[in-house]
């Protein structure tokens, strides 16, 4: 590796990014056949980078997947940088592209994690009631893993029914209340994940028999794939094929670091539209999805048009548990303050027994949703 690298790690007192180099031409020299998986984003770039500058002896292939609902400037991006780092990435269709999957699946819904256990829940014609876990399974046999997250605890022969927080429903704030007054009348699913990104990286893994499979993944953005993982290489015998993240210990700051040290430059979805993150287009997931729509709208409308008819319904009902927060959460406080000023008389709402309006408050505004928006133009 080229000292200079490191020199300029240690003259900007980055450590993390001075290690990552290490560990990354470390892990190299023990692979034959590594492949490196390219989205476009912020991140892969700083990858991609990295691992061409400890590649010495230009065994790396590097892939993208085209996942049916793509940026022209990611697409745009990917002939940049085979341009400026000499490469060649392998384009590869997905098993199903993502039109497809929503069509044959349905849409995803907040997280894939959610998405997931609605889907299992949907799948055994779950009626989304608010029954005890023990009643729940007894009806519903063969759907333990996502009635346990509906009813925010788990039950086992051994330890019995016990209270869960991580996998629980209850991770997002008045999900369960907002389900049960607006019941879902069309299908999610987690789908478009496996078979537009999943499923052919993993092909590809195998057609090149790859035995280092790199990815960009870093613990700090969070979700289920950051938590996933506690380090950054995971060796996996079965398959034969391992894989490494070199950016998995970057935070934010390093990040900015690497793009100036290195001169990294992003594509136009970054430089331009001014979009947080890439990856698919007006996917339901991401936070920021209003945002990101009318970024989508006013830089590549047809791509708009085309994700709103394909994740629509998944918008609308987004906009709707966004707005049912946002009441709930009033309310919520509201009753706080209340029962402060009760408290201040030397009583309370539970102690006037004739308050039951303000102790009911939050279960009486599941009934209610008349004041959730439907999603616009620009949305």
């Amino acid at each position: 590796m080229n000292e200079e690298l490191l020199k300029t790690c240690t003259d900007n007192n980055n450590y993390t990014i001075y290690t990552a180099f290490c560990k990354a031409q470390r892990i190299l020299m023990r692979s034959y056949t590594p492949v490196c998986s390219i989205s476009g984003g912020s991140d892969s770039d700083i990858v991609l980078d990295m691992i061409h500058k400890v590649d010495e002896d230009g065994k790396v292939k590097y892939f993208w997947i085209d996942t049916g609902l793509e940026y022209s400037a990611t697409k745009e991006h990917l002939d940049f940088l085979e341009q400026k780092y000499g490469i060649e990435i392998i384009r590869l269709k997905p098993d199903k592209p993502i039109p497809t999957c929503v069509r044959e699946y349905g849409v995803p819904f907040l997280s894939k994690y959610v998405s997931e256990q609605m889907m299992r829940l949907q799948k055994h014609n779950f009626q989304w009631e608010d029954e005890p876990l023990e009643v729940l399974l007894q009806k519903y046999p063969q759907c333990k893993t996502a009635l346990q997250w509906w009813c925010g605890e788990r039950y086992s022969d051994k330890d019995g029914y016990q209270k869960i927080s991580r996998f629980s429903i209850e991770r997002n704030r008045y999900l369960k209340q907002f389900i049960m007054a607006n019941q879902p009348d069309f299908p999610i699913s987690n789908k478009c994940c496996e078979f537009s990104k999943k499923k052919p990286a993993k092909r590809i893994v195998k057609e090149l028999e790859a035995d280092l499979d790199i990815t960009g993944i870093r613990q700090s953005e969070g979700g289920i794939r950051s938590v996933a993982f506690k380090t950054c290489f995971s060796e996996c015998k079965s398959k034969g094929c391992n894989t490494f993240r070199p950016v998995f210990w970057y935070t934010d700051g390093d990040k900015r670091d690497y793009e100036e040290m290195f001169g990294v430059t992003h594509s136009r979805c970054y430089t331009e539209y001014g979009l947080r993150r890439t990856g698919c287009v007006g996917c339901p997931f991401s936070k920021h999805i209003n945002e990101e729509l009318a970024i989508i709208e006013q830089n590549e409308p047809m791509l708009y048009k085309a994700a709103v008819n394909i994740f629509g319904k998944s918008y609308e009902y987004t906009a709707k548990y966004r707005a049912f927060v946002k009441e709930m959460k009033a309310k919520e406080k509201e009753e706080k303050k209340r029962d402060r000023l009760l408290s201040l008389n030397g009583t309370s709402a539970c102690d006037t027994g004739g308050d039951s309006d303000t102790r009911s408050a939050v279960r009486s505004a599941v009934s209610s949703d008349e004041n959730a928006p439907e999603i616009g133009k620009g949305a």
